[in-house]
């Protein structure tokens, strides 16, 4: 990934999708829009173009031939972090919650309007240029303490009272990481879409809900009656413990 504080350096977009005509139409959009686009038709030609070129972010389809989407992101955020958004027919939140839950750092529901996309991309790319001036700070967190429980921010995993780590998929970390930052301050679906996604949640949006009770089974002893993340009826979810960060100075 190139430097994206040069603002005179136009963002590379990857465009994979298996459908000549949306490449096409996509890449000349993207690129009526202040972006450098290639593309790619399976994980194959994929994979050539992201060892050839210098790509900033992926717009990749969920279905392809061979490997689809979701393989071929899991492989991908094994070695690299370069941020993902998912191209989906598919409309259920499962189907969402699964696509982030591989590393995808937003999805787009098809059919959809090539601006979104636009907002989307430049959403994305917003969050990786402000994380990358965070990690420039004098102080940088590293460790956050809840309970009884460690999030390791470097290793992006959990640590229980015992010792032993617990994964955490990109969606789950971001999602905690979300309420560790804001202890004790109720965060509704909206707030909550907008701070990890950088967009609102829409009307039968219910994807933060499917992820809040994942993360409950992995850190609540009772996932039915949380102590840690709780819901405030009708206003949203609290993360309800105290929190002690450690700091790398």
């Amino acid at each position: 990934m190139k430097n994206l504080d040069n603002n005179n350096s136009k963002p590379n977009i990857l465009i994979v999708d298996d459908d000549d005509e949306i490449r096409s139409l996509l890449s000349d959009f993207l690129e009526r829009n202040g972006f450098h686009t290639f593309q790619a038709a399976d994980g194959d030609a994929m994979q050539l173009m992201l060892v050839d070129k210098q790509i900033d972010l992926m717009v990749l389809d969920l279905s392809l031939p061979g490997k689809n989407g979701i393989e071929l992101c899991k492989e991908l955020r094994l070695r690299s972090n370069l941020p993902v958004i998912m191209l989906t027919a598919r409309t259920t939140p499962i189907d969402r919650i699964i696509g982030l839950e591989t590393g995808a750092d937003d999805y787009v529901c098809k059919p959809f309007e090539p601006l979104e996309l636009v907002s989307r991309i430049r959403s994305v790319l917003r969050r990786v240029r402000l994380s990358v001036t965070d990690a420039d700070t004098e102080e940088v967190p590293t460790k956050i303490a809840f309970l009884d429980w460690v999030l390791d921010l470097t290793a992006r995993h959990l640590i229980n009272s015992q010792g032993l780590v617990v994964s955490l998929s990109g969606a789950e970390f971001q999602l905690l990481k979300t309420f560790l930052d804001r202890p004790k301050r109720i965060l509704n679906r909206d707030q909550l879409m907008d701070i990890i996604h950088g967009r609102n949640a829409g009307p039968f949006d219910r994807s933060i809900d499917l992820q809040i009770s994942r993360l409950r089974q992995k850190i609540e002893v009772d996932p039915k009656v949380p102590k840690i993340i709780k819901t405030i009826r009708n206003e949203g979810y609290v993360l309800a413990t105290e929190i002690k960060v450690e700091k790398r100075t």
